[in-house]
């Protein structure tokens, strides 16, 4: 029994492990492809995909793995720097995101198409409103002053269950991106099929990440 309970931390640590770096790997690989696949700059549609991908497929997952125990590239600093090196990261994101909208309006409006008229256009819509609202929601958790009347602890829960909504939003939204007419007729089938892996894999690790680390901070105060 002994043996049991210590080899079972060591798989459960060696999985986390694998998980997360499995999650740095796909945001990569992922984000790269897509690029290669909309060649940015060649249109003003080129720069949707490309910006998109970007913020939710790249920065975002990146920043919510700055604080995993088992796969941060920071794992040994400070939470204060891997703080600074979050909100970068998620500035980045808000960035791009905001361009991919901007890209894809202006796109509309040159070709003289409706907007939003889609699920994957609304869906996209509020993603970039509610990363963008979170985002300055957050100001608190790096100015203290700002969070008068508010728990500090309450504020950082709010903030990674709602991180975690807007990363299954912005997941949901790339995965239906991918159901374009435009990307379907960029690749080829086995090549969609694997494409479509990378919006899901990263979602579900995500989440497995955030909820495993309410769920161990939930246990430390019970």
């Amino acid at each position: 029994m002994a043996k049991d309970t210590e080899v079972e931390p060591r798989v459960y640590g060696f999985t986390r492990t694998v998980s997360a770096w499995l999650a740095h790997v796909v945001s990569v690989v992922f984000s790269v492809f897509v690029a290669v696949v909309s060649r940015p700059g060649t249109s003003w549609f080129s720069w949707h995909p490309f910006l998109m991908t970007l913020a939710f497929g790249f920065f975002m997952t990146e920043g919510i793995l700055v604080f995993s125990p088992h796969g941060s590239l920071i794992k040994k600093y400070s939470h204060k720097t891997k703080g600074c090196v979050h909100l970068v990261l998620q500035s980045l994101c808000v960035s791009c995101a905001v361009l991919g909208l901007a890209a894809i309006f202006y796109h509309k409006h040159l070709s003289d198409k409706p907007h939003f008229t889609s699920w994957h256009g609304l869906l996209g819509l509020l993603t970039v409103c509610m990363v963008s609202v979170q985002s300055l929601a957050a100001a608190p958790l790096n100015y203290s002053s700002l969070a008068k009347g508010w728990s500090l602890a309450k504020l950082k829960r709010y903030h990674a269950a709602s991180g975690l909504v807007i990363h299954l939003l912005g997941s949901t939204t790339l995965l239906l991106g991918l159901c374009s007419a435009w990307f379907a007729a960029s690749v080829r089938e086995y090549t969609w099929y694997l494409s479509a892996l990378g919006p899901v894999i990263s979602a579900v690790l995500i989440m497995n990440q955030v909820s495993s680390a309410y769920i161990a901070k939930k246990r430390l105060q019970s």
